[in-house]
């Protein structure tokens, strides 16, 4: 049975889509529960909220460094644990997406655009988001 150009096309574009990492513009649509175009401070917490719970397969409510499967560098992770147990809990780690999102808003007007997702600031706080 021969294939389609168009289906072997839409299965490239469909295989690409899974590996190729997703825009800060598109991540940006998905963070964007109001659809103003911008995310702010109780969006990203939340959106962090969710993938903290997620990350946390275990269920202890502590994430490891296995856990958080590379978002965050082993200085990063030191800083971030201030108790030194080796896990972050949920508060610590939305004490980071804080630090990171206050990194990501350099006009100070409380939200963070597409243009500053894509910022080095703004791609460490999408690390913590998605």
């Amino acid at each position: 049975m021969a294939l389609s150009r168009r289906t072997v096309l839409l299965s490239l574009a469909l295989s690409l889509a899974v590996v190729l990492p997703v825009s800060a513009a598109s991540f940006l649509v998905r963070l964007d529960p109001d659809k103003d175009g911008t995310v702010d401070m109780a969006e990203a917490k939340a959106a962090a909220g969710k993938l903290f719970d997620l990350l946390d397969r275990d269920k202890d409510g502590t994430l490891d460094a296995r856990e958080l499967r590379g978002r965050m560098s082993k200085s990063e992770f030191a800083a971030a644990n201030p108790d030194n147990d080796g896990t972050l809990d949920k508060a610590e780690y939305l004490a980071v997406v804080e630090t990171r999102f206050r990194a990501a808003n350099p006009d100070n007007d409380g939200t963070i655009d597409a243009r500053e997702f894509a910022t080095p600031a703004g791609k460490k706080l999408l690390k913590l988001l998605k």
